[in-house]
Parts: C-alpha cells; structure tokens; sequence
C-alpha cells in the first residue's frame, strides 16, 4: 500500500468531519448538504460538490468501505498521475457521477410527473403533494394513475445523494487501466486476480443492479449508475492521459 498521500489524507479528513458533523446535525446536514434531485426545493448548486463528502448515517460501513478503497487505490494513482490531474480525475469522476445518477433519477421522475398532469393536476398542485410526502412521510394514491408510477416519482423526488462511492469508482477504474495486469486479493479469495477483470466484475455488478434494480452488494438504495458514472469518467479520463501523455511501456 505504500505511504499515503497527503491529498488522500486530506480526502479522507475531510470525509470524516463530514460524517462527525452529520452525526451531530441530523437531517440539518442532509439537507444542506446531500445532493436531492434538482426539483426539489432542497436542491442547492453547491449539492454537487458536497455530496461527494456526505455518507449514510443508517450504517457505518458505507465511509467505512468508501475511504478503504480510496486509501487502498488513491496514493499510487497520485504518485502517478500527480496531483493535479488525480484530483480533476477524482472530482470530474464525482461529477460524472452525479450527472448520470441525475439522469437516470429524471427518467424514473418524469412518467409519474405527466401521469399526474394527465389526470388534471397543475405543476402547483404537484409540487405541493410531493412536498407534503416529503413532510409526512404518506402520500394518497389517486385513481387512474399506477401506484408504481406514483411511487417511482415519490422515490426520485425525496431521495438524496449522498457518499464518495462515484469519485472512488473513478479513482479505482483509473487504476486497473493504468495498471490492468497487476495482481489484486480479494479478502476470502486466496488467488490474485488481475486489476482489469476485478474492476470488469465490479462494473458488471453495477450495471446489473443499474438495469435490474437488484442490489447485489445486500443495500438498499444503492445509487448503481452513479458509480457507472464515475467508472466511465475514470476510465474515459486515465486511458486519454494514458495514451497522449505517459511512456506506454512504464504501465504494461
């Protein structure tokens, strides 16, 4: 593993207070700083930065295996890369994140939003039901309109973002494509395996969960495309730099 580096260091510190101060504001916390769908008027612009430092309260494993993978990954890709482009790398991957996470939240949204405005309710009236289920935790179900839709759109709107999940996926995906054949372990499984397959399975698992909505990590509300967002970002950004700006020979 190597000495760590004093970006990940400072990362890891700043993801800590995080989660120390969320702990002691509560929901004050998530609602200033998790990253809510862009409709809700708890969404503020500074959400898609400050999200990426924000992590589940319901269990501690969440920062727990988050800052493990970016101890275990992030100094040997500063110390390769330098900081400048591991930090555009980690920060862009968190974007890309957010966006894609964001895009598929709209698409989930938008039925249940023209259902709604179908069977006569105003964007006013809308926004008011949402904001009440959102207060109360109920919502009612009205005729003609499928308590799927409804809940699909219920779920986009009241569910934040939150964790460093889609900056670490970046982080780990540029790491397998900067060194693909390096030999990893796996806890449980004494063989190694190679950084391009475990990261190709680990994607793969994402995009399954992503597609089917089936967790196989044993969560809830795992945000799956976020960390395909991430992934691609990752991967997109090292294999450019890769390509045009390092010694071909020194990564394979």
């Amino acid at each position: 593993m190597g000495r760590i580096t004093d970006t990940v260091k400072t990362l890891l510190i700043i993801n800590v207070i995080f989660f120390i101060g969320a702990l002691t504001l509560g929901d004050a916390a998530f609602r200033l700083f998790a990253l809510w769908f862009p409709k809700n008027d708890n969404f503020q612009i500074w959400q898609i930065i400050t999200h990426m430092f924000m992590h589940s309260q319901s269990t501690f494993t969440h920062i727990l295996f988050n800052m493990f993978m970016l101890y275990m990954f992030g100094s040997h890709l500063e110390n390769s890369v330098g900081q400048k482009k591991f930090l555009f790398l980690y920060f862009s991957s968190g974007l890309g994140a957010a966006g894609l996470q964001i895009l598929f939240t709209y698409i989930q949204f938008l039925p249940g939003y023209q259902a709604y405005q179908e069977a006569g309710f105003t964007v006013l009236e809308i926004k008011e039901f949402l904001n009440n289920t959102l207060a109360t935790g109920k919502y009612t179900v009205y005729p003609n309109i499928p308590q799927e839709v409804t809940e699909q759109m219920i779920g986009s709107y009241l569910t934040p973002m939150v964790g460093a999940s889609g900056a670490i996926s970046g982080v780990i995906v540029a790491f397998a494509v900067l060194y693909p054949n390096l030999p990893l372990y796996l806890m449980f499984i004494p063989v190694p395996i190679k950084a391009k397959y475990m990261v190709a399975g680990y994607f793969a698992l994402d995009l399954f969960g992503g597609i089917t909505g089936q967790s196989i990590y044993g969560a809830t509300n795992v945000a799956h495309w976020a960390h395909i967002g991430g992934a691609v970002i990752g991967f997109i950004t090292m294999w450019y730099w890769k390509k045009n700006s390092f010694n071909q020979n020194r990564w394979n």
